[in-house]
Parts: structure tokens; C-alpha cells; sequence
């Protein structure tokens, strides 16, 4: 096993946090909270800005919208303009996600094209006193039992779950104890590229079970839909920073390069999806601080990983819960593990979507509040 995680295990099982060296702001840490309310819907206009600087042959775009109606997000609309032949709402034949499709002839020298979204979102909240049992078409339940092309349900995924599972009864134990789990075993790795590629069977062959959300959110989907517990991946961007004063669970709406994230939900019987983010939780403990925090208990820590099972905050869209993505009109050059950045490609190739800087696209978000 990978000395890292053995270190993190024993300290988050059996931690020592009186053992810990004084953080930085650690006063002020004593009085943080992570408690999203069940409160009103915010609106917010999310402008993404495309420009092709190497313009080879025709140009084909596509960017993510938002694509979900449910009690934490209703789409309002989608708008666009720009220099393409042709512009139009798709959907991914297979998997029914939403996307903003633009062709741009060879004679356009610099192609643009700019999307703007109108979303309204609110945080989540379970209140797990008052189980009610809950009602889910068939067909979703099982689309969220399925395997993906990065997601086995079989092999050392099913192990690993059952083992983590062992003895736990229901179907809220076995969410626990997976997200539990998760936390204790995996880390955040800074390194990483973008939000990572959600490779779960080779993190777990390698026993590094190092990554960002698309990865580790990816690990409990997984373990969860092996064991039965219906689970999908919520792929999204960051809008504007948290209430609660973390600046790792924040975005800054004026530049939303890099602010994408994934999230994770649960289908429990007696409370219907529910949400979850250990992820969110890893990312906290290795970035909120100078110091890779790796105790669960820290006052940083604590509020975090105990709310981000059931709840979160409303300051975030999610465009799609998808895998294995095939982009309408393109190449053909096999699926993309989800679709949460711009893509594009012409006669150079596909684009990087990992560099902005060279693709040239730039996201922001304003919320409405008149």
C-alpha cells in the first residue's frame, strides 16, 4: 500500500489532532461552518467566449450548456452570436447531453463564438430525520447502475466496494461508509491535469489514489453502483465563491478558467438523490491550507466533510451527468469520459480543452439579483 495513504488512514481513523502543527488562521478556523440552508433561487448569467487563433481548414466547436431541470436548478435560457456558418443546440445521441454546436467555414480566418446561459440555482439539502420514501423512473435507476468506459463495476471496483461496505445494512449505511472511504483512502493531487479522467480501475490497481473531482467523485460513483446503490457524476463549473468562506469550494466569477467541478449523487430509497462531494472534502484538506491538512476532525476539515454528505451549496451549475460522450458532427475519434470543458478541432486536430490559453475560450458568470 501506498505509504501516504496508510499515513492518511491512520490519521483520519484514529488521528491525533492535538499532535497536529498550528496552522495558519487556525484561530479563526475554530468558528468556520459549512451549513447550506434550503434557501431561495439565485440567478446567474454565464457568458463562454470562443476564439480560434490557428484557423485550419473548417472549425467545429462545442460547448457544454446547462442541461438540468431539478429542485436545485432550472435553465432559463441559452443565447449565442458569432462568425460561424452555423450554430444550434445538440444532444449526444446516445447519452442525451446538451450541447451549443458551431461550424465555421474554412474562410472564416478567426471563428468566435460566445454563449450565454440564464440558470437559477439554490443549495441542497437532505434532512435525513424525515426519510421519505421516494419515486425515480425505472429507466434513470438503472442508467445509474451501468458502467462506463472508465467506470467498471466488476473486478477490483467490486472488491474494494464490498470490503468497504461490509456489514452495512442499507442503502444510506453503504453511501456512508463508501464516502467514508473515499475521504480516508484517496487525496487530492494538485498535479493533475484539469479535473482528471475518472480512471477508477487504474487508481485502484496502482494504489494511487491521488486525482481532482472528475477522478475521485468518479472512485465513490463507481464503488456505489457496484453495490447496488444507484450514483452519477454531476459535471459543472464554480460560479461564484462560497458563502461559508472557503476558498477552495469558491469561484470567481470575473475569470472561471479552471473553475469546472464535478459532483456526485446518490438515489436513496426512503430520500430520493441526494447529494454528495468528497472530493470537495480532499480538496479542503490538501489545498485549503498551506499545510495538507489529514485529520477529518480539524475545525477546517470537520464542517466540510460532514456536510458535503447530503448537501451543498448553491453556487455552482451543473451542465450534465454523463460518461462516454460522442460529440455530434465530429471526427469520430472515439467518446470523451464526459463533456464539462469547451472542445473543438479543425485541420490541425481535436484542441487541447486543458488550455484555455491556446484555445482561447474565457467563462464568466454575473448574478441577477434585481
Amino acid at each position: 500500500m501506498n505509504p501516504t495513504i496508510t499515513r492518511r488512514q491512520a490519521l483520519t481513523r484514529g488521528g491525533a489532532l492535538a499532535a497536529l502543527p498550528l496552522l495558519p488562521g487556525l484561530a479563526r478556523a475554530q468558528d468556520r461552518r459549512f451549513e447550506p440552508r434550503l434557501e431561495g433561487w439565485r440567478t446567474f448569467e454565464v457568458t463562454t467566449t470562443v476564439n480560434v487563433a490557428d484557423a485550419q481548414g473548417g472549425t467545429r466547436v462545442w460547448l457544454p450548456v446547462p442541461g438540468l431541470d431539478t429542485g436545485f436548478q432550472r435553465t432559463l435560457d441559452n443565447g449565442w452570436s458569432g462568425n460561424a456558418g452555423s450554430a444550434r443546440l445538440v444532444s449526444d445521441a446516445a447519452r442525451g447531453v446538451r450541447m451549443l454546436y458551431a461550424e465555421f467555414p474554412a474562410a472564416v480566418a478567426a471563428p468566435m463564438l460566445q454563449l450565454v446561459s440564464r440558470v437559477q440555482t439554490r443549495n441542497r439539502v437532505v434532512d435525513w430525520s424525515r426519510p421519505t420514501p421516494a419515486k425515480e423512473d425505472p429507466a434513470v435507476l438503472r442508467e445509474a447502475l451501468q458502467p462506463a468506459e472508465l467506470l467498471p463495476l466488476d473486478g477490483i471496483v467490486r472488491k474494494t466496494a464490498l470490503e468497504a461496505t461490509r456489514g452495512a445494512r442499507t442503502d444510506v449505511d453503504k453511501a456512508r461508509a463508501l464516502y467514508d472511504w473515499v475521504v480516508a483512502h484517496a487525496h487530492r493531487e494538485p498535479k493533475v491535469r484539469g479535473c482528471g479522467t475518472g480512471d477508477i480501475k487504474t487508481m485502484l490497481e496502482t494504489e494511487n489514489l491521488g486525482g481532482k473531482c472528475a477522478d475521485l467523485n468518479a472512485l465513490f460513483v463507481g464503488m456505489c453502483r457496484s453495490v447496488g446503490v444507484p450514483a452519477r457524476d454531476l459535471y459543472g463549473l464554480r460560479l461564484v465563491p462560497s458563502a461559508f468562506g472557503y476558498r477552495e469550494l469558491s469561484g470567481n466569477p470575473a475569470n472561471l478558467k479552471g473553475a469546472q467541478h464535478c459532483r456526485a449523487e446518490v438515489y436513496l430509497r426512503q430520500h430520493g438523490w441526494v447529494a454528495m462531494d468528497p472530493a470537495d472534502v480532499l480538496k479542503v484538506m490538501r489545498q485549503e491550507t498551506p499545510e495538507w491538512i489529514k485529520d477529518t476532525r480539524h475545525p477546517l476539515v470537520a464542517p466540510v466533510a460532514k456536510g458535503l454528505f447530503g448537501n451543498w451549496e448553491g453556487n455552482w451549475l451543473a451542465y450534465n451527468t454523463a460518461h462516454d460522450v460522442t460529440l455530434p458532427g465530429g471526427s469520430g475519434k472515439g467518446t470523451l469520459p464526459f463533456l464539462m470543458y469547451p472542445q473543438g478541432e479543425n485541420g490541425s486536430g481535436r484542441f487541447d480543452e486543458l488550455a484555455p490559453d491556446n484555445f482561447r475560450y474565457t467563462i464568466s458568470a454575473r448574478e441577477i439579483t434585481a
